[in-house]
């Protein structure tokens, strides 16, 4: 387990499964030290052969907020802006490189950041209240860094569509037809019935399997490791504009 003030990472490694586990005060936002130790995580489970599939939730009623506005509003350099940024593509980059099949519960609302991480997922269950949004254009930036792996998921068309309406919540049947969600559930008990039933399966079959498929899952994003970065750099430098700083402000009150 990992703890500090901005948050928690829990890891349980049961019968080759390993379900992390993800929380924050704020929504279940993402601090860049969070970001930073999901990477890690993510990239120790990868080379873990005790484990052969990954289950990846969080806590609360709200799947995730997306990044931390506290930590948006803080931000003074460009330099500081990429790092921050960066630490999306950092986790989503470990997710796409991870050798195991990762398969997203998803009980609540996502936004932005948190579109990205359930983007990223191999194959996602959700409740019937998981609505997505991406918010990001309307406080003067935009999800750059998402971009790709939301794009991969649910086409450019439905990507524009989200990006475009930043105060529209998609429903969970808009995020499902759409190829975001594998199918969703009328209870929590059902979604972790079918996360419990799907990692149960995905673990007892062969793991050499398993990660070949992975790769092939994920071929064409090779340029990622470059891509994702260059993003970062253009919401780093966008997040400095005074729209952005003013936006951010009124959003906190």
């Amino acid at each position: 387990m990992t703890t500090s003030e901005q948050g928690n990472i829990a890891i349980i490694i049961q019968d080759k499964i390993a379900t992390i586990t993800f929380s924050h005060p704020a929504s279940n936002s993402f601090p860049s030290d969070l970001l930073q130790k999901l990477t890690k995580e993510l990239n120790a489970i990868s080379k873990n052969p005790e484990v052969n599939v990954v289950v990846l939730q969080s806590e609360g009623t709200t799947f995730c907020a997306g990044a931390s506005f506290d930590e948006l509003l803080s931000i003074k350099t460009l330099a500081s802006g990429k790092k921050f940024f960066s630490g999306f593509a950092d986790v989503i980059n470990a997710m796409r490189k991870c050798s195991k099949i990762i398969i997203g519960r998803v009980q609540g609302k996502a936004v932005g950041g948190g579109v990205g991480l359930i983007s990223a997922c191999d194959i996602v269950f959700a409740y019937q209240d998981a609505s997505v949004k991406l918010s990001e254009i309307a406080i003067g930036i935009g999800p750059f860094v998402i971009e790709p792996a939301v794009s991969r998921k649910i086409g450019k068309t439905a990507m524009a569509e989200m990006t475009l309406q930043p105060t529209i919540w998609q429903t969970a049947d808009w995020a499902v037809a759409k190829g975001l969600y594998a199918d969703l559930f009328d209870s929590m008990a059902e979604v972790n019935n079918a996360v419990n039933h799907e990692a149960e399966r995905l673990a007892s079959y062969n793991p050499e399997a398993l990660a070949a498929m992975k790769k092939v899952f994920w071929e064409g994003t090779e340029n990622w490791d470059k891509l994702l970065y260059e993003r970062a750099a253009i919401s780093g430098k966008l997040v400095l504009s005074d729209f952005t700083k003013e936006a951010l402000s009124q959003f906190k009150k």
